[in-house]
């Protein structure tokens, strides 16, 4: 996903997340992300909230 190279797929294997699940957050399809899922996928991708998330205007 994005620039840490990794496939919806191992994230999901990784995570434990469902493949439906990452696939509406990587293509920009949620509206609100639960907070545990949030935290999983920094761990995941060794990274901070603010590098998912951006604010829509």
């Amino acid at each position: 996903m994005g620039d840490r190279r990794k496939n919806i797929q191992m994230v999901a294997d990784e995570t434990g997340l469902s493949r439906s699940t990452l696939s509406n957050l990587y293509h920009d399809k949620v509206t609100r992300i639960d907070l545990q899922t949030l935290d999983v996928l920094c761990k995941c991708l060794d990274c901070e909230p603010g590098d998912l998330l951006k604010r829509k205007k």
